[in-house]
């Protein structure tokens, strides 16, 4: 029989899609306060393959990632998502924005995978606990990234394959120092 064992932290990282560049500035402020250091951050990508977020957000809408110098446990990703949920929530009263102003989604990177945290329930999504769902985006192989039938649009895109190859490179060096 097989004993179970602690799991390897993993990387935290976060998805922050927006329009307003001063409201990035001010949710990555309070990220960075809550969650530590970024040691890696993307480009704005545009967030422009899907409508899903226009009724709420308007068009013109931009995503930028991060990757958080500090390591996590994967179990925490419960807790990561229902703060993040308080932290758009907060952005929207202060803001006095009738929509969403910003979209706050983390996650965890593991030597073999990028797992996002999701409150939205679908047969591929494996239910975490508080509502809260983990949601496979790809896999990491030798030979770069393994997208999957429900790998959200923009993360098919090379360049955001590239930023997360990068961050897993960090990853697995941060790995290493770490004592045995």
């Amino acid at each position: 029989m097989a004993q179970p064992k602690a799991f390897a932290p993993v990387k935290l990282i976060c998805g922050v899609i927006f329009k307003e560049e001063a409201l990035y500035e001010e949710v990555r402020r309070r990220l960075i306060g809550e969650w530590g250091p970024v040691d890696m951050e993307s480009p704005a990508f545009a967030f422009d393959l899907t409508d899903y977020y226009q009724p709420e957000m308007g068009p013109a809408l931009k995503r930028i990632f991060m990757s958080f110098a500090g390591l996590v446990g994967p179990e925490s990703l419960v807790g990561l998502k229902l703060w993040t949920n308080d932290l758009e929530e907060a952005v929207r009263r202060e803001t006095g924005a009738a929509g969403r102003p910003v979209n706050i989604d983390p996650g965890y990177l593991t030597a073999s995978a990028l797992v996002m945290a999701t409150a939205k329930d679908f047969s591929h999504r494996i239910p975490l606990g508080r509502g809260i769902y983990a949601h496979l985006e790809f896999l990491f192989t030798k030979t770069g990234v393994k997208t999957l039938d429900w790998t959200y649009p923009d993360f098919r895109r090379g360049p955001c394959q590239e930023f997360f190859r990068t961050v897993r490179e960090l990853y697995l060096r941060r790995l290493r120092e770490l004592p045995a």
